[in-house]
């Protein structure tokens, strides 16, 4: 199928099938935490309460360098403060379509950090250590996330598993149809984890894991390749899925010795389909701003591979962005423990994070269908 409203038609009559197994799907998401404040950078301010932000990277990129052999000053003006990281973010979005979940990580102690009371009141959150601390310079044309979470980076897999009780990660691990275990670049020692469930998980529940790196481009080639080959090491126990943005997908591909194509947003299903066979795992899922593709291997150990790709919707003027990648990979997930087609996979992905991007909120089951129904051009 390739007509665009179609698929969305599709995608929400599946949907609607799914809401009645929905609650008893239970998902596992983790590990990490942060407060996001959500800042925009000021070019001119007119009065006490008026003031243009600055619209790009680019803009802001080039004021910062004419400061080189001088200095300067930025004023920052916080718009929003809210929970934020790739688990946290994710595990939202997934209980708020009516999934039970369980999200494991850093969001305080010994109490709950007020931004995280919204999600502990749609999930199950179990708290391991203090969130961390990201500035989200928000710009018409990206954002930069100034991240500050030192204790983060050397958490040991087996501090996780200590802070949750082995027995009980067990039973959470066992139990999930969804487990999803993201931001490998701010916890290095994630692939331990990955390491531990490859012990865990019986092959015969078709669990999905779920791994989402964050941007790779600080670690070494060499340490992201042996990273993902320790994720590919889970095929025998589960249905792995790695899912990346534009930038990582070139960084992975590079870092695996595969052809970075000049025109990386338009080689994206063939960038897709190339790490998935050279990792050997069930999926994998690109999603640049304005589209996302996917390359599948519908039944284990099958030659064929599937693959598809949908575009928008895109929106110019976002509310919020930050958290957009987070809300994607929820959505996509979403539609895969729906056993969606893999184009209405992608649809749901696009469709939750345009949702969301719109309305500075992920939206509930009935929501994201509606949005499917009338999906924007």
């Amino acid at each position: 199928m390739t007509d665009r409203p179609a698929i969305a038609a599709a995608t929400a009559r599946s949907l609607r099938r799914f809401a009645g197994r929905i609650a008893q799907t239970n998902v596992l998401v983790g590990f990490d935490g942060f407060v996001d404040s959500i800042i925009q950078v000021v070019d001119q301010r007119r009065d006490d309460h008026h003031y243009e932000p600055i619209a790009t990277i680019d803009r802001f990129g080039k004021k910062i360098t004419a400061m080189a052999g001088h200095s300067g000053n930025f004023e920052l003006v916080r718009t929003l403060e809210k929970l934020g990281g790739n688990g946290p973010i994710m595990a939202n979005a997934l209980a708020t379509a009516g999934l039970p979940v369980t999200f494991v990580g850093c969001c305080g102690q010994p109490d709950l950090h007020a931004a995280f009371q919204p999600l502990a009141q749609r999930a199950n959150v179990i708290s391991i250590a203090p969130p961390g601390q990201t500035d989200c310079l928000e710009f018409a044309d990206g954002k930069l996330l100034m991240g500050k979470y030192n204790h983060m980076v050397a958490m040991s897999s087996q501090h996780v598993i200590d802070a949750v009780g082995p027995a009980r990660f067990t039973q959470l691990a066992r139990q999930s149809k969804l487990i999803g275990a993201v931001n490998w670049t701010m916890m290095p020692h994630l692939d331990g984890i990955w390491s531990k469930l490859r012990d865990l998980l019986d092959p015969s529940d078709d669990t999905l894991v779920f791994a989402d790196l964050c941007d790779t481009a600080k670690h070494a080639p060499d340490v992201v390749r042996k990273a993902m080959h320790t994720l590919a090491e889970l095929r025998g126990c589960a249905r792995v899925v790695l899912g990346l943005n534009l930038s990582e997908s070139t960084q992975v591909a590079s870092a695996l010795g595969l052809t970075v194509p000049a025109d990386a947003e338009a080689a994206i299903i063939e960038t897709a389909t190339a790490i998935r066979e050279a990792l050997d795992i069930h999926c994998v899922v690109i999603h640049p701003r304005k589209c996302a593709a996917a390359a599948r291997q519908p039944k284990r150990g099958s030659s064929e591979v599937e693959t598809g790709i949908f575009f928008g919707p895109f929106t110019d003027k976002p509310k919020l962005s930050t958290g957009g990648g987070d809300n994607f990979n929820a959505g996509f997930c979403l539609g895969l423990l729906a056993e969606l087609a893999l184009e209405q996979c992608l649809c749901t992905g696009n469709s939750t994070s345009g949702f969301y991007v719109r309305n500075a909120h992920s939206p509930s089951l009935d929501e994201l269908i509606a949005f499917c129904d009338h999906l924007p051009a």
